[in-house]
């Protein structure tokens, strides 16, 4: 269950939408940006990429510059491993910024710095204090070995279980000791600067374990990243293959049988050449990210799954006035139920996948739910999956 950021480069062209703090930077760093429509019919600037770094856009999110990224294609399947672990650092980033809000959090409540700040009352440390990133990297660089003593004194309970635990191959105890270091790497700078500045306190072993005890919680929701990017792409074949299907019904008027549309895989193609063309796309978004680095607050990543980008606005209109009568809310697992009884397609990995997601979120308090809308004047299908950090 390696995370995807070892890939240097990831061949799937979407769209990064910014928030306000992210474009001002762009901006100010003299960076163009585009403004372009998500499948909500909202309107945001951002960069469009044909292949990207999935590093880097893990290090947008980390500063909370990033909104949404969207892929819309006509069909997702040639991109599986590419859709896959796209979710997958999306998921993982996600992670680490909810961990580092947690370090920070004990931080400020230890006693390591109720001390200080009864003692020292002109120079208190809270979510008020601000230095700048350019000062702390340049006295983290002074300090590099007392922040590489710290982080070997937090791995080490950490690399002694792995090693010990013979259930484990020699490839997952590595992936469990990478990740490990991923959290930790993570830490924004103000985490270090504290941390080091009170490295010889006496309260310091005590807010070192309560930190050692979040990596291992946090460790332990790896699965979690695997799960949903399996998810996401059973849900992401299933609406390209109804969006082909109905592309066909319309466009040859049975004159080709649909069944042939997604079987044979030279009429498949040329269909999908046809659907390129008139932009007949299949949408994930991603929304990442929050409005700001609250620490009190969890952190959400929602994942939204559209067959088409039209008649959105009627859904929502229907959703906000309580008029369901052209609207269908139900739970994914209803969903999948109906569709199977429908259309008679065998929907048993969809449920395998959700129902492995589901109890994984339970097991480590990470809160899953599931909404599917569908509208039936205009054929419309939305699947949103949100997870609650």
């Amino acid at each position: 269950m390696a995370e995807t950021t070892r890939r240097k480069e990831l061949d799937l062209p979407i769209k990064v939408l910014f928030n306000e703090e992210g474009q001002n930077f762009f901006l100010k760093n003299n960076k163009k940006l585009t403004k372009y429509k998500l499948a909500e019919e909202m309107e945001l600037y951002g960069i469009q990429f044909d292949t990207f770094s999935p590093a880097s856009i893990q290090r947008l999110l980390m500063v909370n510059y990033i909104a949404y990224i969207e892929i819309s294609r006509p069909e997702i399947s040639s991109k599986r491993q590419e859709v896959m672990d796209l979710a997958k650092v999306l998921t993982y980033g996600t992670f680490y910024r909810r961990f580092d809000d947690i370090v920070y959090q004990k931080i400020l409540e230890s006693d390591v710095v109720k001390n200080w700040n009864r003692k020292n009352p002109s120079n208190i440390i809270d979510r008020k204090t601000v230095i700048k990133d350019s000062i702390l990297l340049q006295a983290l660089e002074k300090t590099k070995a007392a922040v590489n003593s710290i982080k070997q004194e937090l791995m080490r309970p950490i690399v002694e279980q792995v090693r010990q635990n013979e259930s484990m191959l020699p490839e997952e105890k590595n992936i469990q000791l990478f990740l490990a270091e991923k959290y930790l790497n993570n830490l924004r700078p103000i985490n270090w600067y504290i941390l080091v500045k009170f490295k010889d306190s006496d309260d310091i072993v005590d807010l070192l374990n309560q930190i050692e005890t979040s990596l291992v919680e946090f460790m332990d929701k790896a699965k979690i990243a695997e799960y949903l990017s399996f998810m996401i792409m059973e849900l992401s074949i299933s609406a390209e293959n109804t969006n082909i299907k109905n592309f066909t019904k319309a466009r040859y008027k049975g004159s080709l049988d649909p069944n042939s549309a997604i079987f044979d895989p030279e009429i498949r193609k040329n269909l999908i050449t046809e659907m390129s063309a008139r932009n007949q796309n299949v949408y994930i978004t991603f929304k990442v990210g929050s409005d700001s680095r609250s620490t009190s607050s969890r952190s959400r990543l929602q994942v939204k799954i559209f067959n088409k980008d039209t008649g959105f606005e009627e859904l929502k209109k229907n959703v906000e006035e309580g008029k369901g009568a052209n609207t269908k809310q139900k739970s994914l697992l209803d969903f999948f139920n109906e569709d199977s009884a429908e259309t008679g397609v065998n929907t048993d990995l969809g449920l395998y996948y959700l129902s492995y997601l589901s109890e994984e979120c339970s097991r480590v308090g990470v809160h899953f739910e599931t909404i599917v809308n569908q509208v039936q004047t205009t054929g419309l299908t939305v699947i949103t999956l949100s997870l609650l950090i």
